[in-house]
């Protein structure tokens, strides 16, 4: 028996806690065949001035109190714990894991925000604001508190500090901005150093949304940094940003998230050198950041090189992807200009450059005229498979390497079954969410938008809970939900938002602040964040609750609705055949049960009452409204359905069976074809399967005609598309204006291969107890693994002309409940190994 995992406030070793009393969580590792059960744990606190030791009665922890005094700022240490059985044996102790207390008061801060007074202004390049200062001893510790208003790349005698990329990242600025920390000691010297920080525009004040619009949050870059140095002969300072920096010009000519990065060696116009002035940042606070950071997650090497009709040379690397490419060229003469522009899709066999829209996507750079070097972007992404790259003649495509950027989670489920087409189709919906969970959850990575849908991530949230860890990242966007959120209750479509108080509430989007925390809830179990997030919940379901007649029906207007139905116009993807009030009441339902939910296990009672009251007043409503006697539904379309069955609206028998038969005659009408657009395709699936018509739905699963999940698959897909039939059968791009390569929406049929095919789902939060109840189809093996809060569970299944088998791993702190195909029986498993057959 061992610690398998041992995390404190869900990050990663060594990542500094915004907290003072940071909780606990581990899991357990046992050996095959072993019996012995914990029944206590140690927890071990150490800095180098002491031990502390705390025994505990959590043997396998979900976010347990922090068992010793309260931390303060900078307050750091390692974290150890071992669990005894009962046998009495302890078992090894876990690997150590390092914390870090954050700045929590803001009187810790003594540095100020500096901008550069004649460098980086709005048509300007990078500046790097600088620092030279002298150590008169050896360095014990060192330590950099640095945050920006814009993106930085932060050096300490010539190297780079961290493997964070993009940093600060995006928040709602007005609100908070994150900081970061890194222990530096082994970068400073005795003698003379220097602190370089290059400024991006970043999201801060690079261009935002299709209108290209700049300086949405300022005109001026800023940085901070607070270098805290303790020296061996006892002394202790600091060097922070003030008047005494400097700025200085740099390679970086041009810099924007979605045009690209244009560099030249400094040589070829000299540096300029300025000043810096002071500048105020209020009110946002300044917090520590939730969950890991945006780094390199994968290299790609180029796997091809093309030749265009137009002669132009392209890599393919194979893999739509997130990040930059970095390139080595030899022998070129100084002042050869190269370019990389970055395309996801070949139309005709050249780059297919209008899917995005007015971003340029292009690296420039000019070359110094050494016999080697590697250019590479900095403070930039793109979202491609093929790189067109000018300027370098023949290319060898191991020469072109892509770094792939992205949140940095620990990924956490995995799906593997008898169909080899699934199993692609489950890696494209992995490698879109890759993609657009770089910082925040991002519709897509590629076009002039590259924006927090609130729609998107509200379908994909169980998805994504699955599939990653994504406790600290999801919590920290909802905190901006929350801070953005309108007086009236109304969340604005995307977060953080650039158009405030331009949003009217909208159905299917404004519920990503109920449907996501309660997910995370279900996936993670943090009381912490339900808490935090509980009043956001209740407003979003009081405001469109306003809306609403006295029945309960929201007559919405102005909706988004079932987005990209594949029957819209092309150029009016929000033209649905579901009604939008049928959506919008469906939706009324849904959130004030979760609202319900989200009081119950927060233990408040009346509120509870009051929005489970609530749900109730608006299913009958919506049943007296829409719903005629033989179950069909206003719109009668398969998104209307779906939603109604999957939701829970119908409580009538004859009315649910009814809506069943007609969304099987649906179905079969459009020869099993999906027909639903972002809110309606989640569901499809499940009410196919609760109508009792699993079979269609395998059908429809599996359907490689467009729309269809597979047909993309088919068509060579690496990751989801936006539109069912982004890429024509003919390989020509879908005429609309609005075609991405890259949108995880349509991903969220993954909850089905995890909780129906694999049939691994919760029945308590962080899968205490969880149930498994396969549902094979068509398929004649299939497994799931989750890495639960709770540990580790597999879930293995085979069927063969004769016999079904099962097993199942469950953790030792948690209860399996079990039913076999064809069993009306389920059976409760403890802790251990299971196997079942029928």
């Amino acid at each position: 028996m061992r610690i398998a995992r041992l995390t404190v406030e869900q990050g990663e070793s060594g990542a500094v806690v915004g907290t003072d009393r940071p909780r606990l969580s581990w899991t357990l590792d046992t050996d095959a065949g072993e019996t012995s059960m914990p029944v206590r744990a140690e927890v071990e606190w150490a800095t180098g001035a002491s031990t502390a030791t705390r025994v505990v009665d959590d043997v396998e922890a979900i976010l347990s109190p922090w068992p010793f005094e309260t931390l303060r700022s900078r307050d750091a240490g390692t974290v150890r714990v071992r669990v005894q059985d009962t046998a009495g044996e302890w078992s090894p102790w876990s690997a150590p894991f390092h914390l870090v207390v954050g700045l929590l008061d803001e009187a810790d801060w003594t540095a100020s925000f500096v901008s550069p007074r004649a460098l980086g202004g709005m048509d300007d390049g990078a500046p790097v604001l600088t620092k030279d200062f002298v150590l008169p001893a050896a360095v014990r510790e060192g330590r950099v508190w640095v945050t920006a208003l814009g993106i930085y790349v932060l050096r300490i005698n010539g190297v780079r500090v961290g493997t964070d990329e993009l940093a600060p990242g995006w928040t709602a600025y007005e609100h908070r901005l994150r900081y970061q920390s890194y222990d530096v000691g082994p970068l400073l010297r005795t003698g003379a150093n220097r602190v370089e920080m290059t400024l991006g525009n970043g999201w801060y004040r690079g261009n935002l949304t299709w209108e290209m619009d700049r300086s949405n949050y300022g005109d001026r870059l800023a940085g901070l940094v607070q270098l805290e140095i303790a020296l061996d002969d006892g002394a202790e300072l600091r060097i922070v940003t003030d008047e005494s920096w400097g700025a200085e010009s740099s390679e970086i000519l041009a810099d924007d998230l979605y045009n690209g990065e244009i560099r030249a060696p400094r040589g070829a116009e000299g540096v300029r050198r300025s000043g810096v002035d002071v500048v105020e940042f209020a009110p946002a606070r300044l917090v520590a950041r939730r969950g890991p950071a945006v780094r390199v997650t994968e290299t790609v090497p180029g796997a091809r090189t093309l030749s265009t009709a137009s002669g132009k040379t392209v890599v393919d690397f194979g893999q739509n992807l997130v990040g930059r490419v970095r390139l080595t060229v030899r022998g070129l003469q100084a002042g050869t200009p190269v370019t990389v522009t970055h395309a996801e899709v070949l139309e005709d066999g050249e780059l297919a450059l209008r899917p995005l829209g007015n971003a340029k996507a292009t690296c420039s750079y000019v070359a110094s005229g050494a016999a080697e070097e590697v250019l590479a972007p900095s403070l930039t992404f793109s979202g491609f498979r093929y790189a067109q790259i000018d300027g370098v003649g023949d290319l060898d495509p191991a020469d072109a390497v892509a770094e792939v950027l992205g949140t940095d989670l620990v990924r956490t489920g995995w799906f593997e079954c008898s169909d080899p087409r699934l199993e692609k189709l489950h890696a494209n919906i992995v490698w879109g969410a890759r993609g657009n969970f770089l910082d925040l959850p991002t519709d897509c990575p590629q076009r002039a938008e590259r924006l927090g849908w609130t729609g998107d991530i509200q379908v994909f949230a169980p998805t994504a809970n699955f599939l990653f860890d994504t406790s600290g990242f999801l919590a920290g966007w909802l905190e901006d939900l929350s801070a953005e959120q309108l007086d009236d209750g109304s969340v604005p479509w995307i977060i953080p938002d650039v158009y405030p108080g331009e949003w009217v509430p909208a159905a299917g989007w404004g519920d990503a602040a109920t449907v996501v925390p309660l997910s995370l809830h279900d996936a993670f179990a943090d009381d912490e964040m339900l808490a935090r997030q509980y009043s956001s919940m209740k407003a979003w379901v009081d405001r469109i609750a306003r809306l609403a007649d006295d029945r309960g029906v929201w007559w919405a207007t102005g909706q988004i609705g079932d987005w990209l139905d594949p029957d819209a116009p092309a150029e009016d993807p929000a033209a649905a055949k579901a009604d939008p009030a049928v959506i919008a009441t469906a939706y009324l339902f849904r959130s004030a049960q979760y609202v319900a939910e989200a009081a119950e296990r927060l233990r408040i009672v009346s509120d509870a009452e009051v929005y489970a009251r609530l749900a109730a007043h608006v299913a009958e409503g919506f049943t007296a409204e829409f719903v005629d006697a033989r179950g069909r539904i206003r719109s009668d379309c398969q998104t209307v359905y779906a939603i109604a069955i999957a939701f829970g609206l119908l409580t009538d028998p004859s009315l649910f069976a009814g809506a069943g038969r007609r969304l099987a005659e649906l179905v079969e009408e459009a020869d099993a074809c999906v027909s639903t657009g972002f809110l309606g395709t989640p569901h499809i699936l499940d009410a196919l399967h609760l109508s009792g018509r699993t079979d269609l739905a395998f059908r429809m699963l599996t359907q490689t005609r467009s729309p269809s999940w597979l047909y993309a698959v088919e068509m060579g897909a690496t990751t989801m598309w936006e539109r069912w039939d982004a890429l024509l059968p003919d390989g020509r791009v879908h005429p609309g204006s609005m075609t991405s390569f890259n949108h995880y929406a349509y991903g969220a049929v993954a909850d089905f291969l995890h909780r129906r095919v694999g049939g691994l789902r919760p029945l308590e939060p962080g899968y205490r107890r969880f149930a498994v109840e396969p549902v094979p189809g068509h398929l004649t093996s299939a497994s799931v693994i989750l890495d639960s809060p709770s540990g580790r569970i597999e879930v293995r299944w085979e069927r063969t002309d004769r016999s079904f088998d099962l097993e199942v791993v469950v953790p030792f702190a948690a209860t399996a409940v079990v039913r076999v195909p064809g069993d009306d029986a389920s059976v409760e498993c403890g802790g251990g190994t299971h196997r079942f057959r029928s």
